[in-house]
């Protein structure tokens, strides 16, 4: 079963608690903290180009806090342009990207000490109050933001939810309470319990395919009523669950946080981390849906057989993800150095990842902007966008309104339906151009730049969440997530990866270092 793609879907009902540790569970996964003195320079950036950096993440902050509850410190999934009217639903991921934009808000002086502490500690508290599900320790994927009840009907619709767990969005979760740990020392112990308390391997099937490991996208306690379910209990603890049918089993993808965590933390095995595909195989016409015939080499890493697939795109050749958006590359990213330590994987797939969106929005679709990722749809509510030749599947995500599909065909297994399309309204989502910053902030910056000047994507909350540049047509929302994304990327951008600096302690990097270095992707940059 492939990467299901439905999490961030709006219309699927099951979209985007307390257990005190005994000492010797929070000595196991306790962080080593350093405390770091707040700085807003510019590092070695231009001071033009820093005090630009500073005013998108003001403003990006601005429309946090118009969307966080006071009293729960729960901030709501989206809000509309004029910072009124914050939706009433929220998820974990949404909760931990709060928790790491305060520490950034912090850290780039915009807010004191003593507030994002009284931030950090209202969201904890509310945290360790909710229900969530006891033997795992993991949180449900949608509450009331004002009052932190587990929703069971969509305030929207009033249609039913049933109860859900995410695998990855508890894995962002998680990684806001490491950072929150080793930034904020006075709430160490409260982050700490949170985290300790959450135990991946309730999402991990150690049989998934022979020889594999994967991440199941998640559980639901009891049975949805339709759809596909997998009875069982990876962890052994209490009673059934109820697994999606799929897995997260793709390498590129933001679900590898959830591996990362899982395996520092002793909960899931190392050899989960190459049991995910970097392409389909290349078996005949087994796989030959897939958006193009991959070329590449099979190893074996830790016994796991890998076909080190690639893909073809902009002179390049390099591994894609799912759907072929930017955050599905590069989110992972934000926290774990995986271009530090994967000089012949991340190191390069990552820059080719950014070159691949700026070429395809710029040079092959002329949009004249680029960044695609999931987001606000300028014409309804919400959408996945990305680029569709750096996605596994052959309809992955368009990058445009009409959602034009690219159909290069398979070599002996399907025709080509539509190798040279004619691209339409191209939409751009600027939290995508910004997760591009390590790797080339210039054309970051302009691009930018004419996003908020020429197109005027840019309100109080800064940018929109996405614009179709055609047409012109804003989609003047905003995400928590993708809010959250912005914040990251410009703190690192700010501060010299500090995001990193508290995610990762002695022992993550003593786990997951050797996992990342040893990968060899077979990605080759433009000449």
């Amino acid at each position: 079963m492939l990467a299901w793609r439905a999490r961030r879907t709006r219309e699927y009902p099951v979209r985007s608690r307390f257990r005190i540790l005994v000492p010797a569970a929070l000595a196991a996964v306790a962080l080593v903290v350093t405390p770091v003195a707040a700085h807003a320079g510019g590092g070695g950036h231009p001071d033009g180009d820093a005090a630009t950096l500073e005013r998108y993440a003001a403003d990006t902050w601005a429309s946090l806090v118009a969307m966080t509850d006071e009293s729960t410190g729960l901030p709501s999934d989206n809000i509309e342009g004029d910072l009124t009217t914050p939706s009433a639903y929220t998820s974990p991921t949404n909760i931990g990207g709060y928790l790491w934009s305060t520490v950034i808000a912090r850290d780039l002086g915009m807010i004191g000490k003593h507030e994002a502490r009284d931030r950090l500690a209202t969201t904890l508290a509310t945290l360790a109050s909710l229900e969530k599900h006891e033997p795992s320790g993991m949180f449900y994927n949608w509450y009331s933001p004002t009052d932190g009840s587990k929703l069971t009907t969509w305030p929207d619709s009033g249609d039913v939810v049933h109860p859900f767990l995410s695998t990855v969005d508890n894995g962002w979760l998680a990684a806001a309470l490491r950072v929150v740990a080793k930034a904020e020392p006075s709430l160490k112990r409260e982050a700490l319990a949170l985290y300790g308390a959450m135990d991946f391997s309730w999402f991990h099937d150690l049989n998934a395919r022979e020889g594999v490991s994967l991440n199941r996208g998640g559980f639901w306690v009891d049975p949805p009523g339709d759809g596909c379910t997998v009875p069982g209990n990876y962890a052994g603890d209490g009673p059934d669950v109820y697994y999606t049918c799929h897995w997260y089993d793709t390498t590129v993808s933001e679900a590898r946080i959830a591996t990362y965590i899982g395996i520092a933390n002793g909960q899931v095995p190392a050899t989960a981390y190459y049991g995910t595909y970097r392409t389909m195989p290349d078996q005949g016409c087994d796989f030959g849906w897939q958006e193009q015939k991959p070329v590449g080499e099979t190893r074996e890493y830790l016994g796991v057989s890998v076909f080190e697939g690639t893909y073809e795109y902009a002179g390049m050749r390099l591994v894609p993800s799912w759907g072929g958006s930017m955050f599905e590359a590069l989110m992972p990213d934000l926290f774990v150095p995986e271009a530090d330590w994967g000089p012949t994987s991340w190191a390069l797939n990552h820059p080719a990842t950014v070159e691949a969106q700026r070429w395809h929005g710029m040079e092959e679709a002329g949009y004249g902007y680029w960044g695609f990722s999931p987001a606000s749809d300028p014409f309804a509510s919400y959408r996945e966008y990305g680029v569709e030749h750096l996605g596994i599947s052959s309809d992955g995500y368009a990058s445009d309104a009409e959602s034009t599909d690219v159909d290069t065909g398979y070599e002996g297994c399907r025709d080509a339906g539509n190798p040279d399309p004619a691209f339409g309204d191209g939409v751009v989502t600027p939290h995508a151009a910004f997760l591009a910053l390590p790797y080339d902030e210039d054309a970051v910056l302009e691009n930018l730049a004419g996003i908020e000047n020429d197109l005027g994507a840019y309100g109080p909350g800064g940018f929109y969440d996405a614009v179709a540049v055609g047409s012109g047509t804003i989609a003047d929302r905003y995400l928590s997530l993708d809010q959250s994304m912005i914040m990251a990327a410009i703190g690192n951008a700010l501060l010299d990866d500090r995001l990193k600096d508290y995610f990762v302690d002695k022992r993550f990097e003593r786990v997951i270092r050797p996992l990342i270095e040893a990968q060899l992707f077979g990605t080759e940059l433009a000449p």
